[in-house]
């Protein structure tokens, strides 16, 4: 079933059609700190016009005055390669809709005008706005008092559908909680979903469905004739663990009527799987979306909804690919052919699955052919194009056309990041090695431009979260340690542990019960083969990671004293303790097979904890005040056991307002800086391993 040309970088560098290559690039002579990190332009999301030739997308560009990342809507028009600039403000513009006369470009934005401004005030709730595509007109379509959580343009251009939150508590208890309303509850109000539409010709808005759950994503059939919805009991992110459904809604009889969720629910690996990425097919006859879980392999489903009893259909796929319908489902134009993003050995490629909704099912294609690594990706009317967001080791992400036959390479349509081509670019490259059970183990290795390898280095882990995610192929220069610790003089290596996405079912799921083990045991391999290679120095280790890399982080020191230093962000030092206070314990109950009065004994054993008393390493931990997938418990646990217990070094940073990521420029700054400071002051790198060769381009 795939289709893949397997892409060798033996040099360390990847070329796509319309970027520069070797031959073709600019002398590369900056070399990289961690400022630069705020240059970096990428691209959110992108959508296609009817015609084809305009694609709209959303850039994030950081901006120190404001002390954040700002998201605008931008405009390329896909022959001339010209882009344009559509809206300026601090709003966070996101999820772009064009008209089907490519007049308009509807989204979303939290803007705010004050008195004596032009237009009508707004109050900078979010809002479904819109700009004509010369930029020249720029108007607000609702006016909601709380505010829009997410829309959608009818195939016709002629109405806005949104929802907006009510709250709704008709409990015995409503009374009481209104009588002492300045008391917190643990319920906290419920809040669901109503269901409106703006007409475009009369401007008259109609509320069509005051829904008792609440609607996270829906999505109006090209023929308008029915809306499919995904639902939740309420807005807690616990309750789309189990809860989620797939509604829809008739129109014209206002009935709704629930997809039989048997098939991802009785039937699937975990009754925890998340739903996501509504799309219709053409014809409004079939309707596609995902269903992920945290330890087992996402699916895709296909309901026919033509009749009076739906069917629904697991499709069918390639057991070594991971496919992540959180990029998003694209039916190919009119065809019966769906896209989705998966993930194959540290790459993401866009595949079509041919003949989708045929109980004979086609064959699946990877339609990128290797090339680079893709994002996010859309499809217009055309049958034979494909935009994508991709990246590569050379560039950050940028749109490319993708030709759906396959029979060209991708076209590069923007350049959003041309600083790039004078930063000294670490040599990047797979790496592989045997894990004690032989099983064989990849992961990205970045080295220092210019090395020669006539020396070891000092050795940075940097482990990526999920755990059911990879780390990939590409250039990320981010602030968890890839791209600015090589650029330093480190090796850095990034382990695709057991439980990794893009290696096949069996290896994803061979981490469910094993956490703090077979994890543990594929990193520590991958150290051992590095200093086998001498590539690492075993006296100067590192190790850090955010999230489930934090977790692992504490799982690494106190399995070893090998690392001399750590960095752990938004670690778990308790599992027990993870699922009474994270928003999403299924991912904790599907990896223990239980929650804590069922499977005490492999919580224990997976939590760092009560193996604490191990840890020699230095440690700097980070966390947000107000994380609330890793709440900051755990951390000031590892610091209190670190600190006034065990007497290793250590410093607990906690982030302010922040969440489980970090979205500040000034904070993401900090973490950049008291990094490097901790491993410069505990895992020093030589004079030697610091010089670079000025000429070498990136490898």
């Amino acid at each position: 079933m795939r289709q893949l040309v397997f892409v060798l970088i033996a040099a360390g560098m990847l070329c796509m059609v319309g970027a520069r290559c070797p031959g073709a690039e600019a002398a590369r002579t900056h070399e990289i700190v961690a400022e630069d990190y705020f240059t970096i332009d990428t691209i959110s999301e992108c959508v296609v016009s009817e015609s084809g030739q305009l694609i709209a997308y959303v850039a994030l560009r950081w901006e120190k005055e404001r002390d954040g990342r700002n998201a605008d809507i931008w405009l390329v028009d896909a022959a001339t390669r010209s882009t344009r600039r559509l809206t300026f403000n601090p709003a966070s513009d996101s999820s772009p809709r064009f008209s089907p006369d490519e007049e308009w470009i509807y989204f979303l934005s939290a803007r705010e005008t004050s008195a004596g401004q032009p237009g009508p005030a707004v109050d900078g709730s979010v809002q479904v706005w819109r700009v004509s595509v010369d930029g020249a007109r720029l108007m607000p379509i609702t006016q909601e008092p709380d505010g829009v959580d997410t829309f959608d343009l009818s195939a016709d251009g002629e109405t806005v559908f949104y929802t907006g939150e009510r709250q709704h508590d008709e409990d015995e208890w409503k009374e009481l909680r209104a009588k002492h309303e300045t008391l917190i509850y643990g319920r906290g109000t419920r809040c669901v979903s109503n269901l409106y539409k703006v007409s475009l010709n009369d401007w008259r808005k109609t509320k069509i469905l005051e829904c008792e759950r609440y609607i996270r994503e829906f999505s109006i059939a090209p023929d308008s004739e029915r809306i499919a919805m995904l639902t939740t009991p309420d807005d807690r992110l616990i309750t789309n663990e189990g809860k989620s459904t797939v509604e829809i809604l008739n129109l014209a009889s206002s009935e709704v009527s629930r997809l039989d969720d048997a098939l991802w629910r009785k039937n699937g690996p975990s009754p925890y799987g998340w739903l996501e990425s509504l799309a219709w097919s053409a014809d409004s006859n079939h309707l596609a979306f995902g269903v992920s879980y945290d330890g087992h392999p996402s699916e895709v489903y296909v309901a026919d909804l033509v009749g009076v009893n739906p069917t629904i259909r697991q499709l069918r796929r390639d057991k070594e690919i991971t496919v992540v319908p959180e990029a998003g489902l694209r039916w190919l134009g009119s065809t019966h052919d769906l896209c989705v993003r998966g993930e194959w050995h540290a790459r993401g490629h866009v595949y079509r699955i041919n003949k989708a909704t045929a109980e004979e099912q086609g064959e699946t294609v990877d339609v990128t052919q290797g090339q680079g690594n893709t994002l996010t990706f859309a499809c217009g009317k055309s049958e034979e194009t494909i935009v994508a967001v991709m990246d590569d080791i050379t560039h950050p992400p940028d749109l490319f056309l993708i030709d759906a036959k396959g029979r060209q390479p991708a076209s590069r349509l923007t350049r959003l990041n041309p600083q790039v081509d004078e930063w000294k670019l670490p040599q990047m490259q797979l790496v592989d090695w045997r894990s004690k059970d032989g099983t064989v183990v990849q992961g990205i290795l970045e080295l220092p431009p210019g090395y020669d390898g006539e020396r070891p280095l000092p050795m940075i882990v940097e482990l990526h979260g999920g755990p059911t995610a990879a780390s990939l192929l590409r250039l990320r220069f981010w602030i968890y340690g890839r791209v600015l610790f090589p650029s330093r003089g480190y090796a850095l290596l990034s382990p695709n542990y057991r439980g990794s996405t893009g290696y096949g079912d069996q290896f994803l799921t061979g981490l469910i019960g094993n956490k703090n083990k077979v994890d543990v045991v594929d990193i520590l391999a991958g150290v051992d083969a590095m200093v086998e290679r001498k590539i690492a120095d075993p006296e100067k280790l590192g190790v850090m990671g955010w999230s489930n890399g934090g977790y692992l982080t504490n799982c690494m020191i106190t399995n070893t004293d090998r690392f001399k230093a750590a960095s752990s962000g938004a670690g778990v030092f308790d599992v027990i303790m993870q699922w009474s206070a994270e928003d999403t314990p299924g991912h904790v109950v599907n990896f223990q097979q239980g929650t804590p009065w069922m499977a005490s004994a492999r919580m224990l054993a997976a939590s760092p904890l009560f193996a604490a008393d191990s840890i020699k390493t230095p440690t700097l931990i980070h966390v947000g005040e107000r994380d609330a997938r890793c709440p900051p418990e755990q951390s000031r646990a590892l610091f209190r056991a670190l600190y006034d217990y065990l007497g290793v070094p250590t410093e607990l940073i906690t982030y302010p307002g922040a969440g489980h990521g970090l979205t500040s420029y000034k904070q993401r700054l900090a973490k950049m800086e008291w990094d490097i400071a901790w491993f410069d002051r505990y895992l020093p790198v030589s004079v030697e391993a610091k010089q670079s060769d000025p000429t070498t381009a990136a490898r």
